[in-house]
């Protein structure tokens, strides 16, 4: 016997202390899911008590319960005589090194617990130090899930080396808990020696190329581990090479995942030729690399033999027409292979050809992605062919295509026959209201069809109206997705009353998106009528449609007898108070939807003060968002009012309204009680420094809100004080937005000490604000003890040299922090100069922005040298920073050797040709970047032309930003001879130069996705 109470009605912890009764004396209950209440401390040490008693419960889920450390104690010390619990999963609450400490111990005693999931909880290194120490005694746990905690290596170390001994452990789940080198090199010392690891997991760590090569070596001896993802963890080529290596001798991994790791064609074509040998491996995710065509082709080649592998994930690879071509090959004698996904290359129609006559002979591949792959009309029509034949392949994703109207009819046509299709998706390609009657036909006819998405088209109202006749017969789809369709006038509304009548019959479609196609009152009235009698729609998008109070109020009629609706967007309409009133008491009665949007609708306080009455009495809206209206201080007293007594609702967003100092004190006193909100949204309004301490002292109350944004032009340095006290206490919030207020030095300082006491929060803005270099030196502090920060943002402020030189030596020791933004901050060079040296010893940050600072191409020599050992950072911003051509030569030098930037921005930064001929040599040599943004420089003709001569030879850019460069028809010519061999580049931007039609038109011929004017 099972009960399950998850997203229930919410259980808090006084429910629960009586609930926990009923295990003490039931005889019959094995599982117990109370995913997502508030049961909290209070209900954990309950539930806790009739654990000690209970003999047949097996599972309890408390996932998202607001569980502390009290909670934790309680928990562990029934596991401590509890003798038949199996499952306990504690993921997503607030359990940090003490409450581990004690769930540590009782694994020492207890010997029924086989799967305990910590994920998402304040686990440091300690922490994780004493759950190792229990796994050298315990012998029953058999999957430990330590997922987003902060164990780092001396965590992770410990439970490395308990690996040596320990017998009984299958899976260790470890993603995103800041392991270096150090931790991987560790971890795989102990898999040459353990027996029993099935699974192990280590996404979003920096292992590095170290790691993974320690890894590979293990892979050689081990002979029991079959999962290993290393997902985003920059082992590059050199660890793609020593893992391909271990695959040609390892005979039980079936899964590994290498997406986004900086791995080339060299690395490629190692792992290619470990395929050749290799007879175990199932699933091979190469996502986000830099494989490229010759790295494709080598594995095309491999597919020929290998006869294991069912899915391979090569999307965002910049691979061309041949490599295209070469996977078609491999698909006509490969029998294995079930799943392809190519999203994010550029194949062409070629490529979309070769694997279409691929598709004719192969009977294995159920699922093609080729969304972003300019395979245009032609390929739409030859895989239309193939689809005729083949009757294998069930899911189709052919979004962002360009395929117009004869590669969209011979698809429809195909579905007249084809009964193997179920997915097909269309979006965002240039279909018109033909192409629309054409697939509405077909859907009078196909049988299996289950999910269409035809979003950003231009099948007007006729091909909708089509669509919807279509949609009286159809038995099988159940998701139609028409948004954005350029329908206008009566003609949304039309289409919006032919499917309401095909929803009075029709009684298989689930979701409908119509978000942006102007249907108006008229168009709103009839699909209420529609929802009166229709009893399978659950998801309605009725976004920017020019509704107003009428068909608000008729939406809202329906809702109250309407019983599967349960997601209803009706943002940017103009429903005003009154649609709102209606809403509400439709809400009074329904009690089936969990997501109501009404963004800017002109609603004003009448209309909050009548939501939040519906809110203390509905039990099922989980998420309100009512940004950008008119509320003032009277609804959002309600609204606040509402929150003491409502347990269900987890999301409130009330940014842009009118409120001021009564309805923020309304809901600081909210915060008292409330223990479910998890995000709100305060942003944009009238909110003042001294009101708003109220309410950051009621964030020292346990509360559940894990999203703050305060975001109001409002707060200073006392506010901020009162703020950082309770976040030394607060457990649960992990985002706060406080951008575009009056914060100076004392609110940094004040903050920088709670810092260094909270671990929970990950993302932290303070963009446009008052602090400058004393402020910025004392958060430099926190950064070397905090452990769980890894988004900063000071863009706007005066951190100036000094401040960054402190910042900087921060970050040298710090493993977390992996986004750092710093524009328009005054460094300077010496400040550049400073993050560099930082640079090259940091093993975390990815993504640095330092738009307008002043370091000219002193600092950007700096900042080079280092690029040319740091093997982390994918994104460098320099916008705006007088690097100059010396600048330029600089990074060009270090581009020819960094094998992971991959986005690197360097607009108005008085760049002339000499630069961008510099640049364009590096782009010969290098694989990694794909984004490169030359936008307001002087790079000319010459320039352009050195451009146009690497493209011949680079296979990696994807994105070529060179607005505003004095370039003329000359440099658009040699770009358009280039263009006619690159497979890679996806978007030339040439805006504001001096071209005139002749280069215009040499370059349009050549590609839809260059942009002259």
């Amino acid at each position: 016997m099972g009960i399950k109470l998850a997203k229930s009605k919410k259980i808090e912890s006084t429910r629960c202390q009586a609930l926990a009764g009923a295990p003490k004396i039931n005889l019959t209950l094995t599982t117990l899911d109370l995913n997502n209440n508030s049961i909290r401390d209070n209900g954990g040490q309950a539930l806790a008590e009739a654990l000690k008693i209970n003999s047949i419960l097996t599972t309890l889920n408390l996932e998202v319960n607001s569980i502390r450390d009290n909670g934790g104690h309680a928990l562990a010390g029934a596991l401590k005589t509890n003798s038949t619990l199996t499952t306990l999963n504690l993921e997503r609450n607030s359990i940090q090194d003490n409450g581990g400490h004690a769930l540590a111990e009782a694994l020492k005693t207890n010997s029924t617990l086989a799967t305990l999931n910590l994920n998402s909880n304040s686990i440091g290194a300690y922490g994780g130090q004493v759950l190792a120490e229990a796994l050298k005694i315990n012998s029953t746990l058999t999957t430990l899930n330590l997922n987003n905690n902060s164990i780092e290596n001396n965590g992770d170390q410990a439970l490395a080396k308990v690996l040596n001994t320990n017998s009984t452990l299958t899976t260790l789940n470890l993603n995103n808990n800041s392991i270096t080198g150090n931790g991987g090199r560790a971890l795989a010392e102990a898999l040459k020696i353990n027996s029993t690891l099935s699974t192990l997991t280590l996404e979003r760590n920096s292992i590095g190329v170290n790691g993974g090569q320690a890894l590979a070596e293990a892979l050689k001896i081990n002979s029991t581990l079959t999962t290993l993802n290393l997902n985003n963890n920059s082992i590059g080529d050199i660890g793609g090479q020593a893992l391909a290596e271990a695959l040609k001798i390892n005979s039980t991994l079936t899964a590994l995942n290498l997406n986004n790791n900086s791995i080339g064609d060299i690395g490629g074509q190692a792992l290619a030729e470990a395929l050749k040998f290799n007879s175990t491996l199932t699933t091979l995710n190469l996502g986000i690399n830099s494989i490229r065509d010759n790295g494709v082709q080598a594995l095309a080649k491999a597919l020929n033999t290998n006869s294991s592998l069912t899915t391979l994930n090569l999307n965002s690879n910049s691979i061309g027409a041949n490599g295209g071509r070469a996977l078609a090959e491999a698909l006509k004698i490969n029998s294995t292979l079930t799943n392809l996904n190519l999203n994010g290359n550029l194949i062409r129609a070629n490529g979309g050809q070769a694997l279409a006559e691929a598709l004719k002979t192969n009977s294995t591949l159920s699922t093609l992605n080729l969304e972003r792959n300019s395979i245009g009309d032609k390929g739409g029509q030859a895989l239309a062919e193939a689809l005729k034949i083949n009757s294998t392949l069930t899911t189709l994703n052919l979004n962002n295509n360009s395929i117009e109207n004869n590669g969209d009819q011979a698809l429809a046509k195909v579905l007249n026959t084809n009964s193997t299709l179920t997915t097909l998706n269309l979006n965002n390609n240039s279909i018109t209201g033909n192409g629309g009657r054409a697939l509405a036909e077909a859907l009078k006819i196909n049988s299996t069809l289950s999910t269409l998405n035809l979003e950003r088209n231009s099948i007007g109202d006729k091909g909708g109206q089509a669509l919807a006749e279509a949609l009286k017969i159809n038995s099988t789809l159940t998701t139609l997705n028409l948004e954005r369709n350029s329908i206008q006038g009566n003609g949304g509304q039309a289409l919006a009353e032919a499917l309401a009548e095909a929803l009075k019959i029709n009684s298989t479609l689930t979701t409908l998106d119509l978000k942006d196609n102007e249907i108006g009152d008229g168009g709103a009235l009839a699909l209420a009528k529609a929802l009166k009698t229709n009893s399978t729609l659950s998801t309605l998008n009725l976004q920017r449609n020019s509704i107003g109070v009428k068909g608000g109020q008729a939406l809202a009629e329906a809702i109250k007898t309407n019983s599967t609706l349960i997601t209803l967007n009706l943002g940017i309409n103009s429903i005003g108070d009154n649609g709102g009133q209606a809403l509400a008491e439709a809400l009074k009665i329904n009690s089936t939807l969990t997501a109501l949007n009404l963004n800017n609708n002109w609603i004003k306080d009448n209309g909050g003060q009548a939501l939040a009455k519906a809110l203390k009495t509905n039990s099922t809206l989980t998420t309100l968002n009512l940004n950008n209206n008119s509320i003032g201080d009277n609804g959002s007293q309600a609204l606040a009012e509402a929150l003491m007594t409502n347990t269900t609702l987890t999301t409130l967003d009330l940014r842009g309204n009118i409120i001021w100092i009564e309805g923020l004190m309304a809901f600081s006193e909210a915060f008292k009680t409330n223990t479910t909100l998890t995000t709100l949204d305060l942003s944009e309004n009238k909110i003042k420094d001294k009101i708003a301490m109220a309410l950051f002292k009621s964030l020292k109350n346990k509360t559940a809100l894990t999203a703050l944004n305060l975001g109001c032009k409002s707060i200073e340095d006392d506010g901020l004080q009162a703020l950082s006290e309770a976040l030394k206490t607060n457990s649960s919030l992990v985002t706060l937005n406080l951008q575009s207020n009056s914060i100076g030095d004392n609110g940094a300082q004040a903050l920088a000490e709670a810092l260094k006491m909270n671990s929970t929060l990950a993302t932290l803005y303070l963009e446009n604000n008052s602090i400058g270099e004393n402020g910025v030196q004392v958060l430099a502090e926190a950064p070397k003890t905090n452990s769980t920060l890894t988004t900063l943002d000071l863009q706007n402020n005066s951190t100036g040299n000094n401040g960054v030189q402190t910042l900087s030596e921060a970050l040298k020791t710090n493993a977390t922090l992996t986004t750092l933004d710093l524009w328009n901050n005054a460094i300077g060079s010496h400040g550049a100069r400073a993050l560099a040296e930082t640079l090259k010893i940091n093993v975390a940050l990815t993504a640095l922005y330092l738009q307008n600072n002043s370091i000219g191409d002193n600092g950007a020599m700096a900042l080079a040298e280092a690029l040319k050992t740091n093997s982390v950072l994918s994104t460098l911003d320099l916008w705006g920073n007088s690097i100059g051509d010396n600048g330029a030569l600089a990074l060009s030098e270090a581009l020819k050797t960094n094998s992971t930037l991959t986005t690197l921005y360097l607009q108005s930064n008085a760049i002339s040709s000499k630069g961008g001929q510099a640049l364009s040599e590096a782009l010969k040599a290098n694989s990694a970047l794909t984004t490169l943004s030359f936008w307001n420089n002087s790079i000319g003709d010459s320039g352009a032309k050195a451009l146009a001569d690497a493209l011949k030879s680079n296979s990696s850019l994807a994105i070529l930003i060179l607005t505003g460069n004095l370039i003329g028809d000359n440099g658009a010519l040699a770009l358009s001879e280039a263009l006619r061999t690159n497979s890679t580049l996806m978007t030339l931007e040439l805006q504001n130069n001096l071209i005139t039609d002749n280069g215009a038109q040499a370059l349009l011929q050549l590609s839809w996705s260059i942009r002259c004017k």
